[in-house]
């Protein structure tokens, strides 16, 4: 049962453990929405738009590139942009590569790369998460805000999804 309380979860640092508890309600309101979808509804997208299952990968490729940037302090390596390039950029690679795909395939992909955040997030602490770092271009940033910003592009993209399916319950209907 998804719970309703932000409170820091076991494991983790106070901080930590409250993000952890963001991150994981996050991603269980995401699953619930799209667990029961068939691999037609996965694929359907306008002409130049993005299908459900294109934006659950998308999800877990941002999720990826984030672990880089904040645990490793690094871009992702060739061989690491050539194996999520498609799921981060999406367009016309992503529409051809994630297709006839079932549900289950996503939802690994999205657990796989969330079990290993949060091994990540339990070898740090607080102070962690309000480490001073900068871009290039001299732009502040700490890792707080790149966990928040994995959490807002999920819920981003979920909203599409609730959409996305809304919009084919109603062609449906008619």
């Amino acid at each position: 049962m998804i719970s309703y309380q932000v409170q820091s979860e076991k494991g983790f640092t106070e901080k930590i453990g409250e993000l952890v508890c963001m991150l994981e309600h996050a991603r269980a309101v995401t699953i619930q929405e799209v667990a029961d979808l068939t691999q037609d509804e996965l694929d359907e997208c306008e002409t130049g738009g993005n299908s459900i299952g294109m934006l659950l990968s998308h999800m877990a490729a941002i999720e990826f590139v984030h672990q880089a940037i904040s645990f490793d302090e690094r871009d992702l390596t060739e061989d690491e942009q050539e194996e999520w390039g498609a799921a981060l950029e999406l367009g016309d690679r992503a529409r051809a590569k994630f297709r006839s795909l079932p549900v289950d395939d996503y939802l690994d992909l999205l657990e796989a790369t969330r079990d290993m955040t949060l091994e990540y997030l339990k070898e740090k602490d607080d102070d962690w998460l309000f480490e001073e770092r900068s871009w290039p271009n001299g732009v502040k940033y700490n890792p707080y805000y790149l966990w928040f910003h994995v959490m807002e592009d999920e819920i981003s993209h979920r909203g599409q999804i609730r959409a996305m399916i809304r919009s084919k319950k109603q062609r449906i209907k008619l």
